[in-house]
């Protein structure tokens, strides 16, 4: 099992061309802003509201200060985009074709309503596509990471160290489906696309673990029609293409990363995506 090291002990310096070294780098912060995340949980807590509505907590911020911290010291020459930084105005200038994108907190609705479902979210992008990426659900002891040709589920012990950890793929697709969805962001159109598969089993979960349960072979699709910025998908997106599967538009193309300048739309906003694991489970859903 690869050590995975506290905040505390990780190398000052990091190559970002190490795709090993990156990924126990991020593996460590995970962790360490998993610790901070569960302190607020445990100890009580308020949110606030955003300009754009959604809730922020004291846990979404702390967790952030600890990766930022710990990343721009690592790899003090890749561009940091993070959610909390973007939401009061600190919109980074993208330099070189590798970005950082970070969402400290994915599915703050959850954590507020004291479910299970919320994670950190550590991702590498190059040349647009997510290639590096850890997803830490710090209340279900449950951390998955990929990287080019590897993905995998660490299992965490209450003192935030690994525990276990083994390889995992997706499966070929199953009859009937498994399609997850957002228990949160349900919309109209995303209704109808899973009307189109009868018999289908529908498993609703909070944050980026819908990606990770489609990389770790326990569900099919993941359809997200509705709104969503590269920080929420960008990690669990690299941990499914390493194991095999892929995040696409709704024309095939593949859903790309470091959006800037779009019509109609804000910097870094996704358009509507499908996730799959397979290529049966990608004509599927065209039918």
């Amino acid at each position: 099992m690869n050590a995975i090291l506290p905040n505390d002990l990780l190398p000052t310096k990091v190559d970002s061309s190490d795709d090993k070294a990156v990924l126990a780098l991020f593996e460590g912060l995970a962790l360490s802003a998993g610790s901070a995340i569960m302190a607020v949980f445990e100890a009580g807590f308020i949110y606030e509201t955003k300009a754009d509505a959604s809730p922020v907590t004291e846990a979404d911020r702390a967790a952030e200060r600890v990766i930022l911290e710990g990343l721009r010291i690592a790899l003090a020459g890749v561009t940091c985009v993070a959610e909390e930084e973007i939401a009061a105005g600190a919109v980074p200038v993208l330099k070189g074709d590798s970005i950082l994108l970070i969402d400290p907190l994915d599915g703050t609705k959850e954590f507020i309503n004291r479910r299970k479902d919320f994670t950190v979210n550590i991702a590498l992008v190059r040349n647009g596509t997510p290639e590096i990426g850890v997803v830490y659900a710090p209340a279900r002891g449950l951390l998955y990471s990929g990287r080019p040709g590897e993905a995998t589920e660490v299992s965490i012990t209450p003192d935030f160290m690994p525990a276990a950890r083994r390889k995992i793929s997706v499966r070929s697709a199953a009859e009937p489906l498994t399609i997850v969805a957002s228990r949160s962001h349900r919309t109209l159109e995303t209704d109808k696309f899973i009307a189109r598969f009868e018999g289908a089993d529908i498993v609703s979960v909070g944050s980026s673990l819908k990606f990770c349960l489609l990389a770790s072979g326990e569900a099919d699709l993941y359809p997200r029609f509705g709104r969503t910025m590269e920080w929420d998908t960008a990690a669990g997106d690299a941990v499914l293409r390493a194991a095999g599967g892929r995040t696409t538009l709704i024309d095939g193309r593949p859903l790309y990363y470091g959006k800037r300048g779009q019509v109609d739309e804000s910097d870094f906003a996704n358009p509507w995506f499908i996730a799959d694991t397979s290529q049966a489970a990608a004509d599927q859903r065209l039918r």
